[in-house]
């Protein structure tokens, strides 16, 4: 299978640079996974598609303002650091621009001086380990002096921290949102449970290998990213029972797809666990615990758009984002939704 087959003409202007001021009035596409068949509406109308007796399964990882600026202390160059992963401690695993200029034992300066990074390990590709130097708690340092880490494709800054955050967001740890669940209100989540669909949370925090792109010819050659996921027993208990009752699970997101999707591979049914997961969805995967999911408009030749071809099927799903290009849907983590599910009785049963 060809990456060449996930491509489609995306205008640059449907890339989404700032959030709606309301975050439930966004655009909302329903495909449905079987027919293909497409209906528009507004995010906030997901109550009308969802069932008593479904199960809404979102991610509960929480952005950290992972990006910093300061000075090499004794150059006082420009230096750039973005936090990827906690290591020992203080110690954390970090990308670092212009990487050249650190070196081992190298230190670094940020809000001057109220925290500093001495360079404890050289990594390839712009790596660099840094144990962090301060006082009292560092994530409270960290949201004085951190920036959120918005996509590369994202060029206006942000003017509020908490709209690259879900209103649910709860476990630190993640380097991007799972911004599915970026349309989520308090208000819509509390008329989602009073209509009786179950919320329940996962676990998995976003590495920035969610951005890299696709750079071989063939799907099958790609190597996914890892990234770290939980799955309490509550939640592994919540999907046994939607789907013993006959319910739907729906993932918010292809975090909570990729999450749900692992454990269902590994223990033949989605159980309590929690782990590394690099698991790659593409078209021929056969899904083991999802029955729909909701997630943004994602990239050309993205292995976002290979997950949710896989759900909904290739030439669907290419048919609806030229639907959404003809439509000026809004693209990428501050765009759009889309919901895929089986809209069972059709489309014209739905109503408000």
């Amino acid at each position: 299978m060809k990456v060449e087959d996930f491509d489609f003409d995306l205008p640059e202007e449907l890339i989404a640079q700032t959030p709606l001021k309301e975050r439930a009035e966004s655009r909302m596409m329903i495909l449905d996974k079987e027919t293909g068949d497409i209906r528009h509406e507004v995010f906030k109308h997901i109550v009308n598609y969802l069932q008593q007796g479904d199960l809404l399964v979102l991610n509960n990882t929480k952005v950290l303002p992972a990006r910093l600026y300061g000075v090499k202390e004794d150059t006082g160059a420009n230096i750039e650091v973005l936090l990827l992963k906690q290591g020992k401690e203080d110690e954390w695993e970090t990308l670092v621009k212009p990487a050249k200029r650190i070196k081992e034992g190298s230190i670094i300066s940020f809000g001057d001086g109220k925290l500093r990074a001495v360079c404890t390990a050289e990594k390839e590709h712009g790596g660099r380990m840094l144990r962090f130097e301060y006082e009292g708690i560092f994530y409270e340092v960290l949201d004085e002096l951190g920036e959120m880490p918005l996509p590369p494709y994202i060029k206006e800054q942000l003017e509020e921290k908490d709209r690259y955050q879900t209103v649910y967001a709860k476990e630190r740890g993640s380097a991007a949102a799972p911004t599915a669940g970026l349309h989520f209100t308090e208000q819509l989540l509390m008329e989602l449970k009073e209509r009786g669909v179950r919320v329940e949370f996962i676990t998995l925090h976003v590495g920035l290998g969610t951005f890299r792109p696709v750079s071989v010819d063939s799907v099958e050659d790609h190597d996914m990213h890892a990234e770290y996921y939980t799955i309490s027993e509550r939640t592994a208990e919540a999907i046994r029972e939607t789907k013993d009752n006959g319910g739907r699970v729906i993932a918010v997101g292809t975090t909570s797809v990729r999450t749900l999707e692992t454990a269902a591979r590994d223990h033949g049914a989605v159980k309590a666990s929690s782990g590394w997961t690099d698991i790659f969805i593409y078209p021929g995967f056969k899904f083991g615990a999802i029955d729909g999911m909701i997630t943004n408009f994602h990239l050309p030749k993205s292995t976002l758009i290979m997950l949710i071809s896989a759900l909904a099927g290739q030439k669907e799903v290419l048919e609806a984002y030229s639907e959404a290009v003809k439509e000026k849907y809004r693209f990428f983590s501050f765009g759009d939704a889309m919901l895929i599910i089986d809209l069972k009785g059709g489309l014209d049963n739905v109503s408000h």
